[in-house]
């Protein structure tokens, strides 16, 4: 990107939420699933579970991609590819952009995943094993590099000057890719951003973290003493995000302020988090933005469900915050781990949580495991002012994303 000309960084805002979830489409259908504590777990139903004990997952249902999509052919996209476009054309019509106006500016689309097209990958595997390998179908070979996620985005809107980036930084890569847009706006390098992360269910990531022995039988019970692991998700979160100026000359809903975030790769273990690294990365984060510990209201945690996760988070939770942390919820509860989409998704819950004046609860929850010690807001949501939200990513290698959001109260840039 060119050098920007802004003698000082610009205050960065969002304005627009596109959501494809398994509790519902668009921000106002994903915010009434969070208000409700709404399970998108049910039986998995997109590829064969043939073999498995136990198979269920939270899959996004009627999802119609023509009624987003209307410029490239719906065929040639895979599935979390259409996710991805879809929850970028809701996020610019939420955030009520002029298209006409905007396509000429300079921009960033950033899209996190895990898995890239891993369902067309399924497929394709399957042909080769079973037919051979000169019947697997070109037009699923065309459709699987994971760059087409950011890509297919800019084509659809047909935006004319974008720097398009898919990063693969797995169940952190939604953070990652908001931390890049984020950075790409507040220098003045892009007039705006369209990031988030997507990922569809697929045979392949299931079964790995089935032989890994974290799937839970029927439900995700994120800090719950009971707990037996994480229930593999889908769908697609994609923010719009500009700068605070730009926000105001234009008269837009402005939902939270971006305040900063933190990054790190301790690689330490592929599967196994490290507790002193999600430390500081929380740490990075908070002084990334300028915000002390206890001005933090609430935190997203990346809460999995596993035994490993939920109690090496809330140990690093609370280094980072003292012995009385924030409310540390899960949505992961309500929605099942959706990988490179799971920390954008909990971001759009977030600044609905700031916008709309609440806490989201973690569902399907007994008792705490004493291990964890936080308060999860069991069940049921519970209104709440909030001014500082934090949102946590952990991936598998180590790499860990932490992004803070902030309420807008108004006053000048």
């Amino acid at each position: 990107m060119a050098e920007s000309g802004h003698a000082s960084p610009r205050r960065v805002v969002i304005t627009g939420l596109g959501v494809v979830s398994s509790i519902g489409m668009g921000a106002t259908e994903f915010l009434q699933g969070l208000r409700s504590g709404s399970s998108g777990a049910k039986p998995i139903t997109v590829f064969d579970v043939e073999g498995f004990d136990h198979a269920n997952g939270c899959e996004v249902a009627e999802f119609e991609p023509g009624q987003w999509i209307r410029h490239l052919p719906v065929e040639q996209l895979g599935r979390a590819t259409q996710y991805s476009v879809a929850a970028a054309r809701m996020a610019i019509d939420d955030a009520e952009l002029d298209l006409q106006k905007w396509r000429s500016l300079p921009g960033v689309v950033s899209i996190g995943t895990t898995d890239g097209e891993s369902r067309d990958l399924d497929h394709l595997v399957e042909t080769e094993i079973l037919h051979g390998p000169e019947h697997m179908a070109p037009e699923l070979a065309r459709r699987v590099p994971a760059g087409r996620l950011s890509a297919a985005i800019a084509q659809e809107l047909e935006l004319s000057d974008v720097e398009a980036v898919t990063i693969p930084t797995a169940c952190a890569a939604g953070n990652y890719a908001i931390g890049y847009g984020y950075d790409a706006v507040r220098s003045g390098e892009a007039e705006y951003a369209l990031c988030g992360g997507a990922d569809a269910m697929c045979r392949k990531t299931f079964s790995g973290f089935y032989r890994l022995g974290t799937i839970a039988p029927d439900r995700c019970m994120p800090f719950d003493v009971d707990r037996k692991g994480i229930l593999t998700g889908e769908g697609a979160g994609v923010l719009v995000l500009e700068s605070l100026d730009s926000a105001l000359a234009r008269g837009a809903r402005i939902y939270a302020e971006v305040l900063g975030y933190g990054l790190n790769c301790d690689a330490y273990h592929q599967v196994a988090p490290n507790q002193e690294s999600v430390g500081r990365c929380m740490e990075l984060a908070l002084e990334n933005a300028g915000i002390k510990p206890d001005e933090v209201d609430l935190i997203s945690a990346h809460g999995t469900g596993t035994k490993a996760n939920d109690v090496t988070e809330a140990r690093a939770i609370r280094e980072v915050f003292g012995a009385r942390p924030p409310k540390t919820i899960s949505m992961k509860s309500m929605i099942g781990h959706t990988m490179g989409a799971a920390s954008a998704l909990s971001a759009i819950g977030c600044a609905l949580a700031i916008t709309n004046r609440f806490i989201p609860p973690t569902i399907n929850h007994t008792t705490t495991d004493p291990e964890c010690d936080v308060d999860c807001v069991p069940n049921v949501a519970i209104e709440a002012d909030l001014k500082v939200v934090q949102n946590n990513g952990l991936a598998f290698g180590g790499n860990n994303a932490v992004v803070l959001l902030g309420r807008y109260d108004g006053g000048p840039s």
